[in-house]
């Protein structure tokens, strides 16, 4: 099967209309689609729904799913989580009777203050200035606020699948910090182990590839390992923002799991999740 969970449509930073990625995923053959627009964060934040957007959304998704019946469509959201900011996951789950959840941190909660550090989007400025202005050039800090918020949020929160696990590395670009310190590392460790306990199904993230900010999938081939021999369940994503996104890089994040002897993906199928041969 050929399945992509994660994609971005005009309603929230997609750039193209739901009707293009339907028509390109039935051409590319795909089995699967699920939409999964940027859940409410707050007015400030145009990359996201509106919580008004919401019935639009879901509206859309369902005529295409009855257009459509070759192709199975879901309905999703992709859901922030900043603690005293957001809300619970559960609430959009419920509330609008979506398939699944996914859980994500692009806005890190800063110490001492309200401000939020946003670590995605394409300026590497924001970034270095977060770094600067939020933690003091305190890298370190800075990555461990990202990761401990990562915590409290597979804790905390309901969801089916964590997105870009370790997008803090997406504008460190080896200039900051590397992904072999011992601090680093023990940090992911953790992260491993929560997503273990609450099992969780974790994505293959092809779009830093693509959009040339990471020279590596999310997440990295470290974690990659120690998800495989933990028996993490995981997808394949391209996190498509363009119709034409859909498929890139699929081919090479599947060899990219077996090679680390990981031979199943999740699935969704009669509202709930399995595990199928890749």
């Amino acid at each position: 099967m050929k399945c992509n969970y994660h994609t971005h449509t005009h309603f929230c930073d997609g750039k193209e209309n739901m009707r293009f990625f339907v028509e390109k995923a039935i051409e590319l053959q795909f089995d699967h689609l699920g939409f999964s627009s940027h859940a409410p964060i707050s007015e400030q934040y145009d990359f996201t729904l509106t919580e008004d957007e919401i019935p639009a959304y879901l509206n859309e998704i369902e005529y295409y799913k009855k257009k459509y019946p070759q192709l199975k469509i879901f309905k999703s959201m992709e859901c922030d989580y900043i603690s005293g900011v957001t809300k619970d996951f559960s609430y959009y789950k419920d509330k609008f009777d979506l398939d699944y959840i996914i859980g994500g941190v692009h806005l890190v909660k800063t110490p001492n203050s309200q401000d939020l550090w946003f670590i995605d989007g394409p300026k590497r400025e924001m970034y270095d200035y977060g770094v600067a202005h939020f933690f003091n050039h305190d890298i370190k800090k800075a990555v461990t606020c990202f990761w401990e918020q990562t915590f409290e949020m597979i804790e905390t929160q309901k969801f089916d699948i964590i997105a870009h696990l370790d997008k803090i590395k997406m504008h460190n670009q080896e200039r900051f910090f590397t992904e072999d310190e011992d601090w680093y590392l023990r940090l992911v460790d953790y992260a491993i182990s929560l997503i273990f306990k609450k099992n969780l199904i974790v994505e293959i993230n092809s779009r830093g590839i693509y959009r040339m900010r990471c020279k590596n999938f999310y997440p990295s081939d470290y974690i990659i390992e120690k998800l495989a021999k933990a028996k993490v369940p995981m997808v394949i994503s391209s996190d498509a923002h363009r119709a034409e996104e859909l498929p890139l890089y699929y081919e090479d994040a599947k060899l990219k799991l077996q090679n680390f002897g990981i031979d199943t993906l999740a699935i969704f199928e009669n509202k709930r999740w399995h595990t199928k041969p890749i």
